[in-house]
């Protein structure tokens, strides 16, 4: 009697795809959180500490009391948090790029944007997980949207495609740039004078007409004043439009960008 090889008649598994490539290295980035759990403190103590200075400095001045200050500021430190926290997809990349790892993932028969995939994955978590401390925190010292909870939850969805378009900003200066300070000190010297350039602190009636002109042109702007509108219920289609524009524009022009610079390496 013969003997057959079992192996023989199994079929090979499918490939599988790209979506699943992108979950297991999005899985990837969750797990960075549980074996790096300082990275949860520049994540928890930049926002606490942005709001309470803001807060409670500048409230009194600029808005007459801290309760109408925080209702007009918290939904722009939104915005300023995820402009800053996606800065770490660079960091991040810089760092596994210099280690060697990211030559391994090119070998691999996978697509090839999932491992950045997983490094914005990653960001929204991070954009999710900062998001609810200053909402936290607001509604603590007296921040009331007035939209309800549909207004918030709009307003962080609205925040995750925000933070999606700007990490590949991040993305692109970490296959750019060796080092991982070079990618920090470069990203906030070029989101600096954007983000305080902007209505996310006052309004600009009192600036300068030149900067005022910037500033309503502002990208960053554009996103807090469809932010405010959400939380408020009074954000129009032409807000969110705006609001969308920038993120949609960036992740056109650099996801494309990001494969070619990662082929190329």
């Amino acid at each position: 009697m013969s003997r057959t090889d079992p192996l023989r008649h199994i079929p090979r598994p499918p490939r599988p795809s790209a979506l699943s490539n992108a979950l297991t290295f999005g899985w990837r980035a969750v797990l960075k959180f549980r074996h790096v759990p300082e990275q949860l403190f520049d994540l928890v103590m930049t926002p606490l500490m942005f709001t309470l200075l803001f807060t409670f400095v500048f409230g009194g001045a600029l808005a007459g009391s801290t309760g109408d200050y925080l209702q007009f500021f918290l939904p722009g430190i939104l915005v300023q948090t995820v402009a800053f926290n996606a800065v770490y997809s660079g960091m991040g990349l810089s760092t596994d790029l210099g280690k060697g790892l990211f030559d391994r993932f090119r070998s691999l028969p996978i697509w090839p944007l999932s491992p950045f995939a997983g490094l914005i994955v990653g960001d929204l978590l991070r954009h999710l997980i900062a998001g609810a401390i200053i909402l936290g925190i607001g509604l603590t010292l007296g921040y009331r949207p007035e939209a309800g909870p549909p207004g918030v939850v709009a307003a962080f969805l609205l925040l995750l495609v925000i933070g999606f378009g700007l990490g590949w900003v991040f993305i692109v200066l970490g296959l750019l740039i060796r080092t991982p300070t070079t990618v920090m000190t470069l990203g906030f010297t070029v989101l600096f004078p954007v983000v305080f350039a902007s209505n996310i602190m006052v309004q600009p009636e009192t600036m300068p007409d030149w900067l005022r002109a910037f500033v309503a042109v502002n990208p960053v702007s554009l996103m807090t004043t469809a932010m405010r509108g959400l939380m408020a219920g009074t954000a129009t289609a032409a807000d969110i439009a705006q609001a969308l524009l920038a993120p949609a524009l960036l992740t056109a022009l650099l996801a494309p960008l990001t494969l070619w610079l990662y082929r190329r390496r």
